[in-house]
């Protein structure tokens, strides 16, 4: 008998009649000879309700407090999912993360699991049970409740599924994994299969259908990942190891990413020190950085700026305000209107001109950019919002994003 990790997303779950259809869906593969786990988020936007919430509270709610809070979305899904396969006969049981032994440690709200004790599991399946797991969170060496960050139920299922080492499968409300998210360009492509390293680079830079964290997991233990729509039978994107019969294409896909701010520190004065100083302090506010540019030395004096997630908007006030208090002089400022834009393809390994073609694109059509990284397999800018969907576009087009 085979064992099958599902995994059903906010809006799969949304309500209570969209609960009843994943349970009916569950039990078709139960019907089928399968032991079924099932790993679900918070309905809807429970999560955003109960944060927004929060901060009705404080502008920066305390991190244990806060996911002690939002753990509690995660836990209504789980017991009505449960409720749902014993009113139609079927033996079932809600786990929390603690229950299911899933362990953490790191930052509250931005935890990773560390290992998961899978005998509670194991226990209730051998039982006959349909056994549901509240993703996104797990216990940490102090036996507080910690949540995974955003995505954080994909890596729950992604976890257990390499636990067990069994199928995973991630239902969404989208029908697979597109070259471009097609709420921003409709025409994109779906691709039938992509190589891991493809989709962490993708998921990392920006695109929702899957959490790089999650993608990593699979490729560290060869865990193949369906990404499908929950309601249909349309078929969907497998995540796998890279072989032949994927698209030989360079480019693979665009990401987008509007959750960015672009923090820019005037006036520096050209020492090492003072570069150093700058990081240590935003690293102290526990602010993970993105794209680094600075400028070269002009008079003796440089502008650093770097990327940050918008999540992290309160930290970097209180750390300019910190820095402009110790490096007399500087100036910090923050723009919001920025869009992340990202080109990956395996294929850049072994072509080159890509970024020749990007800038010639954006050249022509008057796109102006801010800062360009690049790793192996892609390219990032970041670029004005109200740039982004002639980018998109005039991009898609370009390198055959479409279908």
């Amino acid at each position: 008998m085979a064992v099958v990790v599902q995994k059903y997303g906010g809006t799969s779950v949304g309500t209570i009649e969209k609960i009843k259809a994943v349970a009916k869906k569950v039990i078709e593969r139960k019907e089928q000879g399968n032991e079924m786990i099932v790993v679900v988020s918070a309905m809807g936007k429970t999560t955003d309700s109960l944060i927004t919430m929060a901060k009705e509270i404080s502008p920066n709610p305390d991190k244990r407090e806060l996911d002690m809070l939002v753990s509690t979305g995660e836990q209504i899904s789980i017991a009505l999912l449960s409720m749902a396969f014993h009113e139609y006969g079927y033996n079932s049981i809600s786990l929390t993360g603690f229950q299911a032994g899933i362990k953490t440690d790191g930052l509250h709200t931005k935890n990773r699991i560390t290992d998961i004790d899978i005998k509670n599991v194991k226990k209730n399946l051998n039982a006959g049970r349909i056994v549901v797991v509240a993703g996104f969170q797990g216990i940490n060496e102090n036996g507080d409740i910690t949540t995974l960050g955003r995505g954080g139920s994909d890596t729950t299922a992604v976890a257990l599924a390499a636990k067990l080492k069994c199928a995973c499968e991630i239902y969404t409300d989208v029908e697979g994994v597109y070259c471009v998210d097609p709420r921003v360009y409709p025409k994109a492509k779906k691709l039938h299969s992509i190589s891991y390293e493809e989709m962490m680079e993708m998921a990392s830079l920006g695109a929702g259908v899957m959490e790089t964290r999650a993608v990593e997991l699979g490729f560290k233990y060869n865990i193949p990942i369906y990404v499908a729509m929950t309601h249909g039978n349309k078929k969907g994107t497998v995540i796998k190891e890279y072989d032949d019969t994927m698209e030989g294409k360079v480019i693979t896909g665009l990401t987008l990413n509007d959750d960015v701010l672009m923090i820019t520190v005037n006036n520096v004065e050209y020492k090492s020190k003072n570069i150093a100083r700058i990081f240590d302090k935003v690293a102290k506010h526990n602010i993970n950085i993105d794209m680094i540019s600075q400028t070269a030395p002009f008079e003796g004096y440089v502008n650093v700026s770097f990327t940050c997630s918008t999540d992290d908007n309160y930290s970097i006030d209180a750390a300019a305000n910190e820095l402009q208090t110790e490096i007399p002089g500087i100036e910090v400022s923050k723009e919001s209107d920025i869009t992340k834009l990202s080109v990956v393809g395996i294929g850049m390994m072994k072509q080159s001109g890509v970024a020749a073609k990007v800038f010639n694109i954006f050249s022509d059509n008057n796109i102006e950019f801010k800062q360009v990284t690049t790793s192996e397999i892609s390219i990032s800018y970041t670029i004005n919002t109200s740039d982004k969907q002639k980018a998109v576009n005039a991009l898609a087009e370009a390198l055959d994003l479409r279908a």
